[in-house]
């Protein structure tokens, strides 16, 4: 089950991202599909975490975590670039948008 964290500081940041969820998990789900795999958007957890202080380096920032599959890992620089792409066109007035794409080796969930 991959997840989702973004990472953000303006609450008129959270309202248009909330809003986008449904959106979200379709987008992870068709870009995180591979091979044998083939993710449906209620396997998509998205979660969203308020952040205080002014260390944050983009004005949203996404953690993805999914498992290490060969195919994700050929393409991860894709799959970040292009959901920045994704996440900007969505949302125009969001510039400033960081992805870190996390490719684990094991995980289990229940």
């Amino acid at each position: 089950m991959p997840t989702v964290n973004v990472y953000y500081q303006k609450t008129g940041n959270l309202r248009k991202l909330d809003a986008l969820v449904p959106k979200m998990k379709n987008y992870f789900a068709e870009k995180l599909t591979c091979g044998d795999i083939s993710l449906t958007p209620e396997e998509i957890s998205v979660r969203f975490i308020e952040i205080k202080g002014k260390g944050m380096i983009g004005n949203i920032e996404l953690e993805i975590k999914a498992h290490a599959f060969g195919e994700r890992i050929k393409n991860q620089d894709k799959v970040c670039l292009d959901a920045v792409a994704f996440i900007k066109k969505e949302i125009p007035s969001i510039k400033n948008v960081k992805i870190w794409l996390q490719l684990s080796e094991l995980g289990h969930s229940l």
